[in-house]
């Protein structure tokens, strides 16, 4: 099982790395910047080759980037579409030279302009992207929890993005539990979690998935509420994790973005994770 955490790269990229390992993952996700600004500071050569040779000397693998907050490729002002354009291209960049192979992209909204419009914008935002950057990085399109205006809040709206692309074999999908529960897809139970899957696979095909952001959700069933919770203790709950790991979403790499509060650590989320896909026989 390759399950980690979105860790931070605070005092440089290649200190993610340590902070991975320390955590016990072998896997991890990272912001290759700043996340909650547009500019950038370049990346240079010396911090990406300390980062890729401490990945490469470890087991963490497949490493995911992050796309930052502010971006949004389904954007009808001008203004912040170009940014979000320019940072998916900047990202790109970013994710070739530390040789991270994924980037993880949230969709947007369309802020009231219609989702048909927003599905154009996010299209015409990607193959621009690939049409000039590193088509080495496959980019991954996050399910949404469907709250207002956003885009890909259904299996039906992210396969209709992949449609619209000329280079739909660069692109793949990250399925947020999470949000998947709050837009309404069931997890709680295996037949529930099998028939997501299925669905999944229906519409735009299993091969596509390429990651699992492993997070319970606060909000309930179809509730539309975007809130991550800790492992067991929100609405998906301990028994809905048993059948996410024992379906073939347990066969994918697991990302956990769980809360940071004093009620569990990180490492305690972790645990907890392996408790669940490795019960303790009763003796």
């Amino acid at each position: 099982m390759r399950v980690g955490f979105h860790v931070s790269i605070y005092g440089g990229v290649d200190k993610s790395v340590d902070r991975a390992l320390g955590l016990g993952c072998n896997t991890f996700q990272i912001f290759t910047r700043n996340p909650r600004g547009w500019k950038v500071k370049a990346l240079s050569d010396k911090e990406a080759t300390a980062f890729a040779k401490k990945v490469n000397s470890s087991d963490l693998k497949p490493v995911f980037a992050h796309m930052p907050y502010l971006s949004n490729l389904a954007s009808p002002r001008g203004d912040v579409y170009s940014k979000s354009v320019e940072a998916l291209k900047v990202d790109l960049r970013r994710c070739g030279k530390l040789e991270i192979p994924f980037l993880v992209t949230h969709l947007g909204s369309h802020l009231g302009s219609g989702k048909q419009a927003g599905f154009e914008r996010i299209a015409r935002a990607i193959d621009g992207a690939f049409s000039v950057e590193n088509k080495d990085v496959m980019l991954l399109l996050e399910n949404t929890a469907g709250t207002k205006n956003s885009m890909g809040g259904s299996f039906e709206d992210i396969k209709q993005i992949i449609d619209y692309l000329e280079h739909p074999k660069k692109v793949g999908v990250c399925f947020d539990t999470s949000h998947a529960f709050s837009a309404g897809y069931d997890l709680r139970t295996e037949s529930a979690a099998n028939e997501t899957v299925r669905k999944f696979d229906e519409v735009i095909g299993f091969e596509k998935l390429k990651l699992v952001h492993l997070n319970d959700s606060v909000g309930g069933l179809g509730s539309r509420i975007d809130r991550h919770e800790h492992i067991g203790l929100g609405k998906i709950r301990e028994r809905g994790f048993r059948s996410i790991l024992r379906s073939k979403l347990g066969q994918l790499p697991l990302i956990l973005e769980t809360p940071k509060d004093p009620r569990r650590s990180d490492t305690q989320n972790l645990s907890k994770v392996k408790e669940i896909a490795n019960p303790i026989p009763d003796r």
